[in-house]
């Protein structure tokens, strides 16, 4: 297996160019941010919340990645990425962080809003303090490798919907939809 440095990432974030979706007129727009950061034995390590449970919110409860919707005081959806970062974890991310953009997504699943996700990937220079606002009830640290190495992945059978997902296990939560699609294309493009 490959060692996942911040250089490999900014490397190959580098040499591709992120798809973007046409249609963001009918879309909810949201950014969110991938926060990576040198972790134990000179890993890299990846930023995770879980989602306080809401009534009402389709993403209610589940591990995420930092962020939200667009503002309109925002300038762009980076403006988004790094608003969101510091109101949900306390993390002041700098734009010259920024390793680089991927693909716009949006949710599989039809009976989920109509919303345009956008990731952007950070590389922050140390572990900084997480201070959780209510929208997350916790957060974890993993590392790159981890994931990347397979031996967290799984398969989940979502009750009411009958149907299997791909997903990570972290600790006893499962990451799954949107932010598994996220961490499996950054995945794809470092192996």
């Amino acid at each position: 297996m490959i060692r996942i440095t911040l250089d490999l990432v900014r490397e190959r974030l580098g040499q591709r160019v992120p798809r973007r979706s046409p249609e963001r007129a009918s879309s909810i727009e949201a950014a969110v941010a991938v926060l990576l950061a040198p972790g134990a034995s000179g890993r890299l390590d990846l930023l995770l919340i879980k989602r306080a449970e809401h009534p009402g919110d389709p993403w209610s409860g589940q591990m995420a990645l930092p962020g939200g919707r667009r503002d309109r005081a925002d300038d762009d959806f980076l403006a988004t990425a790094i608003r969101e970062t510091l109101e949900e974890v306390g993390v002041a991310v700098k734009p010259g962080w920024l390793v680089g953009e991927l693909d716009d997504l949006r949710p599989r699943t039809p009976t989920l809003p109509p919303v345009l996700v956008r990731p952007f990937v950070f590389g922050l220079p140390a572990r900084p303090a997480v201070t959780l606002s209510p929208e997350a009830t916790a957060h974890v640290w993993v590392g790159m490798e981890e994931l990347a190495s397979g031996v967290t992945r799984t398969e989940i059978t979502i009750t009411g919907r009958d149907a299997t997902f791909t997903a990570y296990r972290v600790g006893d939560d499962i990451l799954w939809g949107m932010t598994e699609r996220i961490i499996k294309s950054l995945i794809d493009l470092l192996l």
